[in-house]
């Protein structure tokens, strides 16, 4: 038998037993709270994600840079592992005037285009947490002193706003979630 038939048949049966893999596999839909959904075998119900402001601190400052150090903690309540594509989030500092954000940021890397490998993703294990940390170095543009004085008398006081983006069972299958917040310290 020549060997191009056989590796092209070895090829079309992989790919067959590939696509039946991904279009029979279980469904999963995420279910806000409050709502009930009407059991079917193949749905399984799946609990929002939980997120928690772990840090935000001013852990350096000087007349030039202060370094903000910024931490969330986020836990998969469900049995099956999700994907998180990114964290986006807003700092605001809300003592020194209405609320002005002072700096942003996006934790992880969601995908364009074609999949790539090696991606920035994190996969958060079925009843486990992730703890997902970024630094923010502001500069002094001479501009706002009331900031600069709150902030070198640590009593800043903070509002952060974003989104999570997340995927319950893989990158090609399931929908993209999303999972708004909102933190005051």
């Amino acid at each position: 038998m020549n060997r191009k038939i056989f590796l092209i048949v070895t090829i079309a049966v992989l790919m067959s037993v590939l696509g039946g893999i991904i279009w029979v596999g279980p469904i999963m839909v995420v279910v806000p709270q409050g709502e009930i959904l009407i059991e079917n075998q193949n749905i399984t119900q799946v609990e929002p994600l939980q997120i928690e402001l772990e840090e935000l601190s001013v852990t350096e400052i000087s007349s030039r840079i202060a370094t903000i150090k910024i931490a969330f903690r986020i836990s998969n309540p469900n049995p099956a592992s999700v994907i998180i594509q990114t964290l986006d989030y807003r700092l605001h500092e809300t003592g020194y005037s209405t609320s002005e954000q002072i700096a942003g940021g996006e934790i992880g890397s969601r995908p364009t285009g074609m999949l790539e490998f090696g991606s920035n993703y994190y996969v958060l294990l079925g009843n486990n947490s992730i703890l997902l940390k970024d630094t923010i170095n502001l500069r002094n543009s001479g501009n706002t002193p009331e900031l600069w004085a709150v902030l070198q008398n640590n009593t800043a006081t903070w509002k952060v706003t974003g989104d999570v983006f997340y995927n319950l069972s893989s990158l090609i299958s399931g929908q993209e979630n999303e999972l708004r917040f909102e933190f005051t310290k």
